[in-house]
């Protein structure tokens, strides 16, 4: 995980703003809503969830480029309901670029089977560029702090 920051530099609005954009990630998952989704990546975006994967003895790559983030993303949790919540966020703005730290809890539950599921507990350190008024999140690294349940949920 990165170096802590310092104490948060933008207005409120800009730094409440920015962590909107983790909240649509979050949401458009929940509300299996694509745009959504979407939104909240610039098109050159990465992803990186290779250290909760390899916990789990699987590998992946990094995920680049937002089609590829929400094709991908969209893709392995088509079979489930997830819900995401978002805590501790710490955000730091500079002009129309932002650092932005958060623990996200991430349930995810075989929807034709309830009794599977895999609740994960991460902290997201994410770069963020505001374009066109909107922030967006332009690299994601997610790393787990624990979990319980079935990594097959998410991991076949």
């Amino acid at each position: 995980m990165a170096a802590p920051f310092t104490l948060p530099a933008g207005t409120a609005a800009d730094r409440l703003d920015a962590l909107d954009a983790l909240l649509r990630f979050g949401a458009g998952q929940d509300l299996r809503d694509r745009a959504l989704f979407e939104s909240a990546f610039t098109a050159d975006a990465t992803l990186d969830f290779t250290q909760p994967a390899a916990r789990f003895g699987v590998h992946v790559d990094v995920f680049a480029g937002r089609d590829s983030v929400v094709s991908t993303i969209f893709a392995n949790i088509a079979p489930l309901d997830t819900t995401h919540t978002v805590t501790n966020g710490r955000v730091h703005v500079e002009g129309d670029t932002a650092r932005l730290m958060a623990l996200v809890e991430a349930q995810h539950v075989q929807r034709a089977a309830p009794s599977r599921r895999l609740l994960l507990k991460n902290w997201y350190d994410v770069d963020l560029r505001r374009e066109a008024g909107t922030w967006r999140m332009a690299r994601v690294r997610i790393d787990n702090v624990w979990f319980e349940g079935e990594a097959a949920v998410l991991f076949g």
